[in-house]
C-alpha cells in the first residue's frame, strides 16, 4: 500500500486542477478504492491545497469515518477551511464513538454542534464515554453490543440473534433491571441449550468485565488473556457502558507503535507532514534545545583534554569510534528494556539478574571489539599505546552503555516519564561523556605521562 500511496500522491501533485482530463478520472477511480484509513493517510501526505481538493471528492457518507482516522493537525486543517453549512452536514453524521475519537482537539463549538444533532440516547453514550480520561478504555467503549436482562431465557437470546449482529461479537451480556453488568454468555453456550433455560445459568464465571478507568495498554493484555473477541466495559458503579473488541486491541497497539516511533524523534503522534511552519518549529525547538545542552556537555568533556589533543592528534581522529560503539551498544540494551517495560516484564525482582546478564553481554562484546579496534589503531598509527588506550576506552564505554541502557528507562518509567521519548537522548549523553573522558583521560596518562 505504501508504494501505491506514493504513486497516487505523485499523480495528484502533477495533476492540473483546472483541466478535467483522463488523469483525473484515473485518480478518482483509485481514490474510490481506498478505505477510510488509507484515505486519511493520503490526505495527510498532501499539501493543504491538494488536501482540500481531495477532501471535496470524498463522499459525504465516508467523510465522518475519514475525519476520525486523521491525525489532529490534519483534521483541524480541513475543518478550519469548511463553511458553516459544510460543518453542520459533517457533524450531523458523527456517532458518539466518532465524536469521542476526535473531541480532545476540537473546539467546544464543534462538539456542541455535533451533540445538538444527536438524539438523547446518543448524547448519553457520549457523556458516559467522556467521563473517562484520554488514556482509559472507557473513553473508547463501543456501544454496539447485545444485551438482555438477567432473567431472560435462551429463546430470548435466539430471537435477539435473528437481528443484525454487530461485528466482532462472540457473546452477549446480561444486566440487572437498572443496567448493572450481571455476566457474559458466550454464543457457544447457547448451542443445544433448551429454550426455556435461564441465560443466567449459562454465564461464564471466568469472564471478567473491564473497569472503564483501565489504561489502554493494560486493557489489551486483559483482552489477549481472556480468549474472547470482546469484553464488557463497566463504570465505577458497575453499569454496563459498552464493549472492547479484538479490533480495538489491534488499533490501540498500532497507535502506540506509531506514537513510540515518533516519540524517539521528539515528535507528537499528531504531527502533520504539512503543519504550519511556526507550529512545527515550536514543537521541535524543545528537543533541539535539549540536544544542544547535551552536545555542550560532551564538548565540555572534550575541552578538559585540549592539551592532550593538541599533542596527540591521533586521539582526535579516533574519538568518534569510541562514542559510536558505546552509543550503539547502549541503544540495543535500551530498546530491549523499553520493550520489557511496555510488556510488563521488568520488575524489581528480575532487575538484578537482568543487569548481570547485560554486563556479561557488554563485557564479551567489549573484549572482542576492543581487541579488533585496538589492533587496527596499532596498525594505522604504528603505536602500541594508542591501540591500548582505545581498546580499554571502548571496553569500559560498552560496559557503561550496558548499565545505562538498563537503568535509564527503569528510572524514567518510575518517574512517569516515557523512556521511548527521552531515553535515547540521555543515553547518548552518557556514552559520549563516559567515552570521551575515559579515552582522553587514558590518553593523557599513558601517552603524555609514560
Amino acid at each position: 500500500m505504501s508504494e501505491d500511496l506514493g504513486k497516487l500522491v505523485d499523480q495528484i501533485a502533477h495533476m492540473d486542477p483546472d483541466h478535467e482530463g483522463e488523469e483525473q478520472k484515473v485518480i478518482a477511480v483509485q481514490t474510490e478504492a481506498l478505505d477510510e484509513r488509507q484515505l486519511a493517510l493520503l490526505l495527510e501526505a498532501l499539501p493543504l491545497e491538494d488536501r482540500l481538493q481531495q477532501w471535496g471528492r470524498i463522499s459525504d457518507a465516508q467523510k465522518p469515518l475519514v475525519l476520525v482516522e486523521l491525525k489532529n493537525d490534519a483534521r483541524l486543517s480541513i475543518l478550519n477551511n469548511q463553511s458553516e453549512s459544510e460543518l453542520e452536514g459533517l457533524f450531523s453524521e458523527l456517532s458518539p464513538e466518532e465524536l469521542i475519537e476526535c473531541s480532545d482537539n476540537l473546539p467546544d463549538s464543534l462538539i456542541d454542534l455535533a451533540l445538538n444533532q444527536m438524539d438523547q440516547k446518543q448524547r448519553l453514550h457520549f457523556e458516559s464515554s467522556n467521563q473517562f480520561e484520554e488514556n482509559c478504555i472507557g473513553r473508547y467503549a463501543d456501544h454496539e453490543l447485545l444485551v438482555l436482562p438477567q432473567n431472560a431465557k435462551v429463546f430470548d437470546a435466539w430471537r435477539l440473534l435473528r437481528r443484525e449482529v454487530p461485528e466482532c461479537t462472540d457473546a452477549l451480556f446480561l444486566t440487572d433491571r437498572v443496567g448493572r453488568y450481571a455476566g457474559t454468555v458466550p454464543f457457544e453456550q447457547l448451542y443445544g441449550a433448551p429454550g426455556h433455560i435461564p441465560l443466567a445459568e449459562l454465564i461464564d464465571e471466568e469472564a471478567e468485565a473491564l473497569p472503564g478507568d483501565t489504561l489502554l495498554f493494560d486493557s489489551v493484555e486483559v483482552q489477549e488473556q481472556s480468549g474472547y473477541v470482546l469484553l464488557p466495559i463497566i463504570d465505577a458503579k458497575g453499569m454496563l457502558i459498552g464493549r472492547m473488541t479484538f479490533k480495538d486491541s489491534v488499533q490501540i497497539l498500532r497507535e502506540k507503535h506509531e506514537a513510540d516511533m515518533l516519540a524517539q524523534a521528539g515528535l507528537s503522534e499528531d504531527e502533520d507532514l504539512f503543519s504550519p511552519i511556526i507550529k512545527s518549529s515550536l514543537r521541535r525547538a524543545t528537543w533541539l534545545g535539549i540536544n544542544l545542552l547535551t552536545a555542550f556537555l560532551a564538548s565540555w568533556a572534550i575541552g578538559l583534554f585540549e592539551a592532550t589533543l593538541q599533542q596527540v592528534v591521533a586521539l582526535a581522529v579516533l574519538m568518534p569510534i569510541v562514542a559510536s560503539m558505546g552509543g550503539i551498544a547502549g541503544s540495543q540494551t535500551l530498546t530491549l528494556i523499553i520493550r520489557g517495560i511496555a510488556l510488563g516484564q521488568i520488575s524489581r525482582g528480575n532487575l538484578g539478574p537482568l543487569m548481570i546478564k547485560e554486563l556479561w553481554v557488554g563485557g564479551l562484546n567489549g573484549v572482542f571489539w576492543s581487541a579488533v579496534i585496538g589492533g587496527i589503531a596499532y596498525v594505522w598509527f604504528s603505536d602500541v599505546m594508542i591501540g591500548v588506550v582505545i581498546a580499554v576506552a571502548i571496553a569500559l564505554n560498552i560496559l557503561a552503555a550496558a548499565v545505562s541502557g538498563v537503568l535509564i528507562p527503569v528510572i524514567l518509567d518510575k518517574f512517569k516519564i516515557d523512556p521511548a521519548l527521552s531515553g535515547s537522548v540521555i543515553l547518548t549523553t552518557v556514552t559520549d561523556v563516559v567515552g570521551f573522558v575515559t579515552f582522553l583521560g587514558l590518553g593523557t596518562l599513558l601517552l603524555l605521562n609514560p
